[in-house]
């Protein structure tokens, strides 16, 4: 059955479609250079709290809504979005496309992808059509090195992903396990600085030296042996030790191309970095950045590593902190939308 006439199997659309699709942490790769044939792999957790919401409606004239401040290609964007799920689908009528508000941009939040696939969902939604996921992500070109940010749309929750398939084919999903519920993530972001995208992404990919196959070998270790079954008995200690671990291997490796450094941003480093010993927090950095993470226990012990940082006087007055939790659920549909709620706690 084409895309186009699936508008026959489901009696009407709604008027509104609104979507909450949750964003996700990159905790790394396993495998950036194929060393046993398959590359990449990718170990990520979706977060509450920083949302990309997307509505779509019906309306007399095509028009697309973005927050002010926002990126300048995030219009273009979602034009470019539209015109290929029209082509694909057949269903041209005009629309009324909005963008409630989502995570910064370029910052290791995956929003790129969690756009792309919201205004998927509310577009199949408002036209009556039953897009899946993978092929929304597969018709809008995601999900060309990680499969988390596309699970994640779909379940939330730890996800490990087995890299691109043949022909590039989506990463498969091979574990998703629920997040502890008292764990808390405290997010560092430095609005100062972008990570790499785009061009500069690929340019930079190119450039770097083979990953050993015995890294990759420790890498996958760390995550089966430690992160993984950390996870699934909440565990804290060796989850935290594993992610800490992962980070700071492939962050070596990635180094050369972030000015030296496993942090894009050295405000974000000194943190982190003095977090860490202090509170055995799993640490790291989101994809290219700038974003940097610290996993704890519990919301009293990350309310305790913020005072304190805080207090040391290690946060740079420039940088943002912001508390959350994992998310064990994908995005939503909401066919009633009322006004919507960012969710976010700062620190």
């Amino acid at each position: 059955m084409t895309f186009a006439s699936c508008a026959s199997s489901i009696s009407a659309a709604p008027a509104v479609a609104l979507v909450d699709a949750p964003a996700r942490l990159h905790l790394g790769f396993l495998d950036p250079n194929a060393s046993l044939g398959r590359r990449f792999a990718s170990l990520g957790l979706v977060i509450d709290g920083m949302s990309t919401r997307v509505s779509v409606s019906a309306a007399a004239h095509d028009a697309i809504v973005v927050p002010a401040g926002c990126a300048d290609d995030v219009r273009e964007r979602i034009a470019r979005h539209l015109a290929t799920l029209r082509s694909e689908t057949g269903a041209d009528t005009p629309v009324r496309v909005v963008l409630h508000g989502g995570p910064p941009a370029h910052a290791g939040f995956g929003s790129g992808t969690q756009l792309a696939l919201a205004l998927g969902r509310a577009f199949g939604a408002c036209h009556g059509l039953d897009l899946d996921t993978r092929r929304i992500a597969a018709l809008l070109a995601r999900g060309g090195r990680s499969g988390v940010g596309i699970a994640g749309f779909d379940r939330g929750g730890l996800l490990l992903d087995g890299g691109p398939g043949a022909a590039g084919a989506t990463p498969p999903l091979l574990a998703r396990i629920a997040f502890p519920q008292a764990w808390r993530v405290l997010l560092v972001l430095d609005e100062r600085c972008d990570g790499l995208h785009g061009t500069d992404e690929r340019v930079a990919m190119d450039r770097l030296a083979p990953f050993p196959r015995e890294l990759a070998a420790e890498l996958c270790h760390q995550v089966v042996m430690r992160v993984l079954p950390g996870t699934m008995e909440a565990d804290f200690e060796p989850f935290a030790e594993g992610v800490s671990t992962l980070q700071r291997i492939i962050g070596d490796y990635f180094a050369p191309a972030q000015g030296g450094s496993m942090y894009t941003s050295p405000a974000v480093e000194r943190v982190l970095e003095w977090i860490r010993p202090r509170y055995c927090a799993g640490i790291g950095q989101s994809s290219w950045g700038p974003t940097g993470f610290a996993i704890l226990p519990s919301a009293e012990r990350c309310a305790e590593a913020v005072a304190a940082a805080r207090a040391a006087g290690v946060v740079d007055p420039a940088l943002r902190l912001v508390v959350v939790a994992g998310r064990n659920h994908g995005a939503r549909l909401d066919d009633r939308p009322s006004a919507p709620r960012d969710g976010r706690g700062s620190a």
